[in-house]
């Protein structure tokens, strides 16, 4: 082989490996690891929860706050009740609308749960609501309701907190609206019971412990007496629970993400005459907070605490036009 072949031969080899090696970086550049991803995280839609608290014909505005979320597609996965809260929470996890809450409230008062009882332990009896609320609740008991539901009450010996979710309804019921004073202590598995509100005024802790991820408070804050003077030993005694319930309300504000307190101040505890105008009081209540509201549906990994608390300042000019207020008969 010739010198010139020699030289060409050699040339060709190196050019060869340069080749090789420029392949074999190409390979090496496209092997190069992708940062890893982090895990997809299923959205999950937050388990929202209702508190109503009491307030006797008051409560009425629970109708009007559950209707305008019922209205805007706003889903109600637990509630809780207090006195007249747990009457609306019963019969609306049942399964009765809204709309037909209204037209009973249009026609119910005091007189059809109540009744003068000459018992040292109190002047009313509230037994009529027996026949009461089984004519309005569609179930017998906690377990058959569409809507999980927890009810407070009070025992009278101990002080002690009772939350009802099991068991018999209306039992429950009747204890939780025993307003001490006013009317006669409910006697449930052996225990003396009164009104929820000396435990859980607006029950948002039994929401949490349901499983409530976000919860709405529906207080019912109204004084009991105005610049006339108290009427009646009834306005002596609801006027000293008002001032209480007050001054302890940090308690359960802490378990609320939002609290709301409809305007329902010139309504007497007996107004249930007034029922159309209370239940507006709900609902402008209410529409103030539904863009906080909906939200919560789009910020379920936001830590609870994170949402601020609202107080509404909504009023009903219908509402601040005294009434005449009667003793119940």
């Amino acid at each position: 082989m010739s010198r010139e072949a020699r030289l060409w031969k050699v040339r060709v080899a190196h050019i060869s490996r340069i080749v090789r090696s420029v392949k074999a970086f190409t390979r090496e550049l496209g092997r190069q690891e992708v940062p890893p991803q982090p895990p997809t995280v299923p959205y999950t839609t937050p388990k929202i929860g209702v508190a109503l608290g009491g307030g006797f014909a008051r409560g009425l505005a629970h109708i009007g706050v559950l209707r305008i979320l019922q209205e805007e597609g706003i889903p109600i996965d637990y509630i809780a009740g207090t006195s007249v809260g747990s009457i609306i929470g019963a019969s609306y996890c049942s399964g009765i609308s809204p709309r037909e809450m209204q037209e009973i409230a249009g026609i119910v008062r005091f007189k059809d749960f109540a009744r003068w009882s000459l018992n040292k332990l109190g002047f009313c009896t509230n037994d009529r609501m027996n026949d009461f609320l089984c004519k309005i609740v569609k179930c017998k008991t906690f377990e058959e309701l569409k809507t999980p539901l927890a009810v407070a009450a009070t025992d009278l010996v101990t002080g002690e907190a009772v939350v009802f979710r099991s068991g018999p309804i209306v039992e429950a019921v009747r204890a939780s609206c025993a307003y001490p004073g006013m009317f006669t202590p409910v006697k449930v598995n052996g225990r003396l019971l009164v009104d929820g509100m000396l435990s859980h005024a607006v029950p948002t802790t039994p929401l949490r412990e349901m499983g409530a991820d976000r919860v709405l408070a529906v207080y019912l804050s109204a004084h009991w007496v105005n610049l006339n003077g108290p009427r009646h030993v009834f306005d002596i005694i609801g006027q000293c629970f008002s001032i209480a319930q007050a001054k302890m309300s940090s308690t359960w504000k802490r378990d609320a993400d939002l609290v709301i307190e409809p305007n329902v101040d010139g309504f007497t505890y007996d107004g249930f005459e007034r029922a159309k105008d209370l239940m507006l009081a709900g609902e402008n209540s209410i529409r103030e907070v539904l863009p906080g509201i909906k939200d919560w549906m789009k910020t379920a990994e936001i830590p609870f605490g994170v949402l601020p608390q609202v107080q509404s300042t909504a009023k009903v000019s219908a509402a601040m036009r005294p009434s005449p207020s009667r003793l119940p008969a």
